[in-house]
């Protein structure tokens, strides 16, 4: 059985007139890839900066390997946060950067952070002042990959990239992470590049959680459903439909089932036709509508 590395029990961030996690609760499993997805403003960020105990929550609780993160040295050595951008002192260069993760990170690979900065072509002598846009964001994925962190968190560490330059990450973060397996969490709205990698996804949307499951079982669940208007009207009674879309006489349904098999199969008997509905596609449904998928 999995041991649990963060627990998140009920947990609230309220501002003055603004409630940023409304009463969240999940846990995160050790050696997984997560990918927790939603809208800007969703209240990934948020929930981030609570679980590496840099935001005070309003109310209830972070625990991260059994233990509250606050001004907790043994457990904040053990994560990695990556955000989006990330400050460093002005007369840092990129050789500063890797000096001082290697004093942070207990498990900090140098060779691995040497060959990754070749890959990336990032200039050592060079001030992270004077970095572009890209290139900060590869700093901040060399320091990820390279802490070999047991909870590593990429909050969107990639703008900026080309997509030459975000698959080479996707391939090194896969290749690694299969040689030398930890938590690994990606916060992202590229949600299609990412799929790939992704074990286990968590949606928010406007501070709640709208979705909490393994990504091969929801591949499955999900599908598009087409067909005459009135036959497709028929079938979706009853059923947990996230969107609809028509064209003419012609309706598509996307239609979450309780099984791998139910909605296909049902469909399928009923003459209708059916696709597969990308990880995005999902998403962006169920965000757009604020539903809350059943499990």
């Amino acid at each position: 059985m999995s041991q649990t590395v963060i627990e998140v029990r009920n947990l609230t961030k309220e501002y003055k007139d603004t409630t940023a996690v409304d009463h969240v609760s999940f846990r995160i499993e050790e050696n997984k890839i997560y990918g927790l997805l939603g809208r800007n403003g969703a209240g990934k960020t948020t929930i981030m900066q609570m679980i590496t105990a840099q935001l005070f929550s309003t109310s209830g609780e972070v625990r991260v390997f059994g233990e509250h993160p606050y001004e907790n040295k043994k457990v904040i050595q053990q994560i990695c946060f990556i955000k989006e951008g990330q400050k460093y002192p002005d007369l840092f260069t990129v050789k500063d950067v890797m000096v001082t993760a290697a004093s942070v990170y207990p498990n900090w690979d140098a060779e691995y952070a040497k060959a990754l900065i070749e890959v990336f072509r990032l200039p050592m002598k060079r001030l992270i002042k004077r970095l572009s846009r890209g290139m900060l964001s590869s700093v901040g994925i060399i320091v990820g990959l390279a802490s070999r962190a047991p909870i590593t968190i990429f909050d969107e560490p990639y703008l900026g990239l080309d997509a030459v330059a975000r698959e080479l990450f996707y391939d090194h973060l896969i290749e690694d992470y299969t040689e030398n397996p930890r938590t690994i969490i990606l916060s992202t709205h590229l949600i299609d590049e990412v799929s790939r990698l992704l074990e286990h996804i968590i949606v928010i949307d406007s501070g709640k959680i709208l979705l909490d499951t393994d990504t091969d079982e929801l591949r499955g669940r999900t599908h598009n459903v087409i067909g005459h208007q009135s036959a497709v009207e028929s079938f979706i009674k009853g059923r947990d439909v996230i969107h609809l879309e028509s064209l003419g006489s012609t309706l598509s349904a996307t239609v979450m089932g309780r099984t791998e098999t139910e909605v296909k199969q049902a469909a399928e008997q009923a003459g209708l036709e059916t696709a597969p509905v990308s990880l995005q596609q999902l998403i962006v449904h169920l965000t757009k509508n604020g539903k809350v998928a059943s499990r």
